[in-house]
């Protein structure tokens, strides 16, 4: 347990560290924001700033993750797919810095890209002997999927991977979101690993897990102290890609079958998503908008909204709805691992 507390102190220490270097190396090479021209007109005075801070995160959770890791295959399957769905991101971001342009990779590759993803995170799953179910809680139901559990792996990740990055357009918003989420996980699996066993036989899988949601928190929060509102450096696609990746892995590498809690513990994403999916139906097929502007934060910031009190608001929102899955985890998830 002590292995879980050290990797987010140390992922916290390498952040702060190796931020104020890395921000400097992305101003010398020019590698900043691209503004939105339909976005808020307030958002115009942050062009320029640095971005692709998401690869901060990511060296500092991996540096203080493998250490300390067991090793297991399921922990290194979240790596792996944290990383992947990075890489995307920062392809997204780079070609948008090189381009000089606010539109990035196309969203046909970017689907592409996250199949491939599922694909693999699938095999391994199924190497795990993961059963093709899905636990709803409250009803104690298990609901067999069949090979329609390959669809709803992919549906996770692509969906999970691109909420956080609707989430990402408010500073202190998806890096506060996306660790209070990641956060909520790691107590589950730390509760997992202490009932799993007496002392000497509990489950490495949980605790590795625990490690790597913790090197990420850690890691993230040492990055929000320079992405704090004004912020010094954008995660970009690199950061909120990446959570969404980890956040979508971790629901289906945890033994417990967690993924509907996804909709809990990720929901704030589930609502940015929701609202650009229901203003664009509304306008496409009823001729209106039902929100100023989406994602929903920004709809709050054209309510003329602070950029503090929409981050913080969304952070209560945030916590609240991951105190009311880590809740139904606690009551409905043991004894259906």
């Amino acid at each position: 347990m002590t292995s879980v507390l050290v990797a987010a102190v140390v992922a916290l220490i390498v952040s702060i560290l190796v931020g104020p270097k890395f921000i400097e190396f992305l101003r010398a090479n020019e590698f900043g924001q691209h503004i939105r021209a339909e976005g808020p007109e307030h958002h115009s005075s942050k062009q320029g700033t640095p971005t692709m801070g998401g690869l901060m995160i990511l060296f500092a959770a991996t540096v203080a993750f493998l250490p300390f890791s067991h090793y297991t295959l399921q922990g290194l399957t979240v790596l792996f797919a944290t990383l992947a769905c990075g890489a995307i991101g920062f392809l997204d971001d780079f070609i948008k810095l090189t381009h000089q342009r606010s539109l990035g990779l196309s969203g046909r590759w970017k689907m592409l890209s996250l199949v491939v993803i599922a694909v693999i995170v699938s095999i391994v799953a199924d190497h795990l002997q993961i059963e093709h179910r899905v636990f709803l809680p409250i009803f104690n139901v298990n609901i067999p999927l069949s090979y329609g559990w390959y669809v709803f792996v992919f549906l996770i990740i692509a969906g999970t991977a691109n909420g956080t990055n609707l989430a990402d357009g408010v500073d202190g918003l998806a890096a506060g979101t996306g660790i209070i989420a990641v956060f909520t996980f790691t107590a589950m699996n730390v509760v997992s690993f202490v009932r799993s066993g007496s002392v000497g036989q509990r489950n490495l899988t949980d605790l590795d897990l625990a490690i790597f949601g913790a090197a990420l928190v850690g890691a993230a929060i040492g990055f929000l102290w320079y992405n704090a509102f004004p912020a010094e450096v954008f995660m970009g696609d690199t950061g909120s890609m990446a959570f969404g990746g980890a956040l979508a892995s971790m629901a289906i590498m945890t033994r417990r079958h967690t993924e509907l809690l996804l909709l809990l513990v990720g929901g704030i994403f589930v609502i940015e998503a929701l609202s650009v999916m229901i203003q664009v139906f509304t306008f496409k097929y009823l001729g209106r908008r039902v929100f100023l502007m989406t994602p929903i934060h920004h709809h709050f910031e054209m309510k003329a909204w602070s950029e503090t009190k929409i981050m913080v608001r969304f952070w209560i929102v945030t916590g609240i709805l991951c105190v009311a899955g880590f809740a139904l985890f606690y009551r409905y998830y043991f004894g259906h691992g």
